[in-house]
């Protein structure tokens, strides 16, 4: 385990979206549903929802032929706001970690794979702050923008988000919340592993008092 030093410009705390911040399964499973209606072709939706994080496309190829999943994956994300946005919900303790990272004089900056636009909806739609939005990101990926924006910390949920975090430099704090558990994330190298978010304020400030000033 190791204590990632805050940049001299103040904290800045990058969290993932999908099973971190938001349960979209239940938005997720409605749009697959209508995607699998549209195209006439079958899909698992049970099965989808239970492995979300990696990009959209990497599960679409499960479905549909190589060829056809750029075009699928555009009528997905069209779909996306009609079916996906109001069914899902903040996760418990997301909106108090995010006021926690403020109220520590910090930025909270959401870094995911999922399309930008669409994950600027469901913030705006759960009424999560969010300093900056950067999407289309995965796994090692993750870490342009967070040494962009001088995280020194990422959360998420999935090994992918721990690979993010190293490559950043950045402190990795897992929450089994997502298709991982808490064996795996650690056995990535998270730093940390909390139950779910509603333990993150407090093991922030345990950080922050920790961490060089």
């Amino acid at each position: 385990m190791h204590i990632a030093p805050m940049p001299s410009r103040g904290l800045t705390v990058g969290f993932d979206l999908d099973m971190t911040l938001i349960d979209s399964r239940p938005g997720i499973h409605a749009c697959y549903q209508a995607l699998s209606a549209r195209t006439d072709t079958y899909i698992d939706c049970d099965l989808v929802v239970t492995r979300l994080g990696p990009p959209l496309e990497e599960e679409l190829v499960n479905w549909f032929p190589a060829e056809r999943v750029p075009a699928v994956a555009d009528l997905y994300r069209e779909l996306y706001p009609a079916y996906a946005i109001t069914g899902t919900l903040a996760m418990p303790g997301a909106h108090e970690a995010v006021e926690a990272v403020r109220a520590a004089g910090g930025r909270a900056v959401v870094v995911t794979a999922k399309w930008e636009p669409n994950a600027k909806l469901h913030l705006k739609h759960l009424g999560i702050g969010a300093d900056a939005v950067v999407g289309d990101l995965w796994a090692e990926r993750k870490a342009e923008a967070l040494r962009e924006h001088g995280a020194s910390v990422y959360v998420g949920d999935h090994t992918g988000d721990v690979r993010g975090a190293r490559t950043a430099d950045a402190y990795s704090v897992a929450v089994a919340t997502g298709p991982c558990d808490a064996a795996e994330l650690r056995a990535a190298g998270a730093d940390v592993v909390l139950t779910d978010l509603t333990q993150f304020p407090a093991w922030l400030g345990g950080y922050r008092g920790a961490s060089p000033a």
